[in-house]
């Protein structure tokens, strides 16, 4: 997963016309480094989504504009809007990724 360096990028990624997911995360959090075992075999599953990772401390401003409040978080967006957020509780296991994900390409999901 490449990781974002500047808020330029940030803003180019979520400004597309399809899927963009932002994990949040830091270099000392115990459940980021839990996620990272296992999100490879979910993005490879999710092939039509680009997935980004952002340091919620580096970019504090980002962080805290988009409501995140514990990591990892995973925020979708879609043509520059943020559309959903996975917060940190409900972003441990890779059944509650994978579910999560699926529902953005259910017909019943509001865009």
């Amino acid at each position: 997963m490449n990781r974002i360096e500047n808020e330029a990028q940030f803003q180019e990624q979520i400004g597309q016309d399809s899927y963009t997911i932002m994990k949040f995360d830091a270099t000392w959090c115990p459940d980021c480094k839990n996620l990272d075992r296992f999100i490879g075999d979910i993005i490879s599953e999710n092939s039509d989504k680009t997935f980004f990772a952002v340091d919620s401390e580096q970019f504090e401003t980002l962080a805290e504009k988009y409501d995140v409040r514990g990591i990892p978080s995973l925020l979708v967006f879609k043509n520059g809007e943020k559309l959903d957020h996975l917060h940190s509780k409900f972003a441990k296991t890779p059944a509650q990724i994978r579910e999560y994900l699926s529902k953005l390409d259910s017909p019943s999901k509001d865009q």
